[in-house]
């Protein structure tokens, strides 16, 4: 047989391994008490494998952030496309917001807790993916406001925040608590609470 006909063996992508073993890793021991050879380990690689992919610990975790939120807006674009209404488009933001952390309790972990840890790491993800997710968010509430559905008084970028902040608050809750939910099935409140608190009242207080 030729050698040149023979398929070539499908490679490994190694930096995702990486980036899911320091997910449970990272969950399960904290960012701090883990060590490079124990993510190493889980991804069934030599720990000097790891820095050909990675420079340090830091950014195994940064990379984790980066790789979620690019992920969450890609599908969050694609479920959208053909949702017009702002009101559904908020509610399928809330609710892929929080499957995808209700589904993966280690990377939910890693998100509310581990990400949070020092001032550094907050610093750097509010100027990453963070920043085109609120985006998307804050077109949604932009839309709203065009056709008159939430009041124009309302700046569009802090409340684009607070609707964020309502689903990191759940999603922390979530993960804190000893009680076993759908952390999805909060989705439905937290817009109804939302858009009642920033929708048009009965008086007509759009301006």
């Amino acid at each position: 047989m030729n050698i040149h006909s023979v398929p070539a063996a499908p490679v490994l992508d190694k930096r995702a391994a990486i980036l899911d073993a320091a997910t449970t890793i990272f969950a399960r021991r904290g960012f701090f008490g883990a060590q490079v050879a124990d993510v190493a380990r889980a991804a069934g690689i030599a720990a000097g494998t790891v820095y050909l992919y990675f420079r340090s610990k830091d950014e195994i975790l940064t990379s984790i952030f980066d790789r979620t939120m690019q992920e969450a807006i890609s599908e969050g674009r694609g479920a959208l496309a053909n949702v017009s209404d702002p009101i559904e488009r908020l509610r399928h933001i809330a609710r892929m917001h929080l499957a995808r952390l209700g589904r993966d309790r280690n990377l939910a972990i890693v998100f509310q807790v581990e990400l949070r840890q020092t001032t550094k790491f907050m610093e750097q993800f509010s100027t990453t993916g963070l920043r085109d997710y609120l985006g998307v968010i804050q077109q949604t509430i932009e839309d709203g406001q065009a056709r008159g559905l939430f009041r124009t008084s309302l700046n569009a970028r802090t409340t684009a925040k607070v609707f964020f902040g309502a689903l990191d608050e759940m999603a922390t809750n979530w993960v804190l608590s000893r009680r076993r939910y759908t952390l999805a099935d909060q989705a439905d409140e937290i817009v109804d609470i939302l858009v009642g608190g920033f929708g048009i009242s009965a008086r007509g207080a759009a301006r």
